[in-house]
This record gives C-alpha cells, sequence and structure tokens, in this order.
C-alpha cells in the first residue's frame, strides 16, 4: 500500500511473546495481512523467536533478521540496535517500546503514527476509548488507543480478503472434508457423531466434561490440539502424557491429539468440526469466522475481571437468539469457564445446534465489513494527513 505522497507506507510492529502465543498469534496474522494484502512494508519485532517458531515452522530462531511469508522478522533484543522508525508504529498490547526507539521517533521530522493495539473486548465502555490519543509527558510524540471490537465503533476483527470464500467452499465440499480427516488419520464420519475441537486451558470442568461425552447417547470424536489442555485429557483417558498421533476410546468417545498447527490448518480444523471449543483471543475470533457453535474458555485472571468480558461478548453474540439457544449459550459458557453442572449445560447446548449453526453464519456476516487491518490504515492516513477525509 502507497501514502498520499505514493510511497510505500513501512510498519513497526512489536509483540512480545507470553507462554500461550496468543499475542504473537494476533500480530503474526496481522503483519501477514498488512504486507501481503495491502502492500505495507512491515517489520515484526518479536522477542522470543524460539517460541514464535510454533506458528511459523520455517522461521530459524537462531537469526536475527529473515524474511518469511512476506514480513520482516528480526529479532527484539534487550540492546535494541539504532534503526529508523516507521511511519506507522504499533505496540502490541502494551509491550513497551524501547527507549533508543521511542527518542528516535520524537526526532523524526515527521513524527510516526504510533498505535497501542490493545486486546479485544466486547465491553461497552471499549468504544469511548477506541482512538483515545495519549500525549508523551516529555516528547513531542502522541500514542494512540486502538481496540479491535465487535461494533462500528471499534477497530474491528482480523479477516483476510478471501478467508470466508475459503471457508464456504470447503464447508461445501465433502470430498474436501474427506480427505481433510484422512490426512489427520481421522475416520470417516459414522451416523449421528459430533466432531469436536476441543482447544482450552487447563479447566477444572473438563473431567466432567469429557465423562458425559464418555456417557452419553451421542458418538463424540474430540480433536485436541497439543497444549496446555492435553496432560488433563491424556490422565482421564489412563495415561500419563500426551502427544500428536495419540487416540484414546472410552464408551462413546474417541480422542485424537493432533500437532499444535500453523494457523490456517487450524482454520480448517474449525471449519471441519461441529462444535468448537476455543480460548484466548485469537482462536476465539478464527471460531466466529468458521460459522460453527463455539464455546469461548478466556483467559482466567485472579480478580475475576475476565468473567466481565465473557458476559460482553455472550450478550453480543447470543442477540436475535430464540431464548431457549440463549440459554443454553450462557450455560455453558458459564460453566466451562467455572461454574457447576457440565454435564446438563452440554445436553441443552448441543440440542440448539442447529439453530447456533444458522446463528454463526449470520454472526460473521454481520462482522465481516468491520476489518481491522484496513481500520488500522484507514486512521494512519486521516491521522498522518489530515486533510484526507
Amino acid at each position: 500500500m502507497v501514502d498520499s505522497k505514493n510511497r510505500a507506507i513501512h510498519c513497526d510492529i512489536f509483540c512480545a511473546v507470553v507462554d500461550n502465543y496468543g499475542d504473537i498469534g494476533v500480530c503474526w496474522r496481522l503483519a501477514r495481512q498488512l504486507a501481503n494484502e495491502q502492500g505495507v512494508d512491515v517489520r515484526l519485532w518479536v522477542d522470543d523467536l524460539r517460541s514464535f517458531g510454533k506458528l511459523c515452522p520455517e522461521l530459524d530462531a537462531s537469526l536475527s533478521e529473515q524474511r518469511c511469508r512476506g514480513v520482516n522478522v528480526r529479532h527484539w533484543p534487550a540492546t535494541f540496535p539504532a534503526v529508523e522508525p516507521a511511519d506507522l508504529v504499533l505496540e502490541a498490547f502494551a509491550c513497551n517500546l524501547p527507549q533508543s526507539y521511542v527518542e528516535a521517533m520524537a526526532a523524526r521530522e515527521v513524527k510516526p503514527v504510533w498505535l497501542n493495539l490493545e486486546y479485544l473486548s466486547a465491553e461497552d465502555w471499549v468504544e469511548g476509548c477506541h482512538k483515545l490519543p495519549s500525549p508523551h509527558p516529555t516528547l513531542p510524540l502522541t500514542k494512540y488507543f486502538f481496540f479491535p471490537g465487535f461494533t462500528g465503533k471499534t477497530g474491528g476483527l482480523l479477516l483476510e480478503h478471501d478467508l470466508l470464500a475459503r471457508r464456504d467452499a470447503f464447508q461445501a465440499d465433502a470430498g474436501a472434508q474427506q480427505r481433510y480427516w484422512r490426512n489427520l488419520g481421522v475416520p470417516e464420519r459414522m451416523a449421528g457423531e459430533v466432531r469436536i475441537s476441543l482447544f482450552s486451558y487447563e479447566n477444572e470442568a473438563m473431567e466432567g466434561l469429557l465423562r458425559c461425552w464418555e456417557q452419553g447417547e451421542q458418538s463424540v470424536t474430540c480433536l485436541l490440539p497439543e497444549g496446555r489442555s492435553l496432560p488433563q485429557v491424556a490422565n482421564y483417558f489412563g495415561q500419563q502424557a500426551g502427544k500428536a498421533g495419540d487416540v484414546w476410546q472410552r464408551g462413546q468417545l474417541r480422542a485424537h491429539v493432533l500437532p499444535f498447527v500453523e494457523q490456517e490448518r487450524y482454520d480448517e480444523l474449525l471449519w471441519a468440526c461441529d462444535v468448537n471449543f476455543v480460548r484466548g483471543e485469537d482462536s476465539c475470533v478464527r471460531a466466529q469466522w468458521a460459522a460453527k457453535p463455539f464455546i469461548w474458555h478466556i483467559y482466567p485472571q485472579h480478580d475475576g475481571v475476565h468473567l466481565a468480558k465473557l458476559e460482553a461478548l455472550r450478550v453480543r453474540y447470543t442477540a436475535g437468539l430464540t431464548a431457549e439457544a440463549a440459554q443454553g449459550v450462557r450455560d455453558l459458557w458459564l460453566v466451562w469457564n467455572g461454574g457447576p453442572d457440565i454435564a446438563g449445560a452440554w445436553a441443552h447446548f448441543v440440542a440448539q445446534q442447529g439453530e447456533l449453526t444458522r446463528h454463526g453464519a449470520e454472526w460473521a456476516r454481520r462482522l465481516e465489513s468491520n476489518n481491522l487491518a484496513l481500520n488500522l490504515l484507514d486512521f494512519y492516513r486521516q491521522t498522518s494527513n489530515p486533510n484526507i477525509p
């Protein structure tokens, strides 16, 4: 993409990797979309390349600079190198830019547009804080808060230009789905079987959920990507540990352990399953684009503030559903995030599967016009040149 002076836009994205890969997952997806769809020259600064490699297998963690999928990936070292700041600077999730870089931004004749890309929330207060300026206390710089969200008064959601078309083509192609399952080593569906992806943090409700699947009337195939919940599931099946390729069976429940996959392959898993359990921010958004019933395991915080975020999305998502379907979502989301009676909540939820699937497709259509990457670039243009309408 080029700005009003017909020169390429340079963008620096700074990301500190946390143990759940959520921050780098969002930044990596955004960096590729800006570079490959909008022609932005993107440098992605990452403090932990080894962990980042879980999402980008071709990455060489020993290199301080390399090009991956159209993005200039740079190691973010403790002693930061002297570099020319970009036109658009994204500080992901308040990760605190290097002081030398901030001073270099201030020294530029034309100051960069500096954004703090915030965490996703469906709460009402986000609309009032989106795009708010925060002047630097000592330097001639202003940082703006940019909030992803679910309404037109927020920054929207990450969505690749062809994602929904690829989803629709996959979900309409029975042969493509059969090939997908064969490649994973998963047998063809049986009549009446439900296929569920299970991606979560450690969860007190896990044993109860697995037991109700095991003892239920419906055959359940559980697709379990390697991650934090794997030890719990392995223990349920009497295993000390688990690894990709393991298959465990108890009663009506069969579990297949999948490798931790790159983002594009995870999308296909969500598209292929009937119900998706997801965790954190990135997989929650991808489950909504998959247009299937989903259950969100929000990252737990000790002060309980996460429950307000959970409820805010639940209220927005269930608007327009019948009372019974909305109650099914409410009950299961709450119990999966710390409530009682998982078996009853699951039975109520899965009974609404048809309506929730129809609703999921309509929900995705409502959200698709509010694109985070495009909104970021529009804000950059308006801020760097206020005369642009």
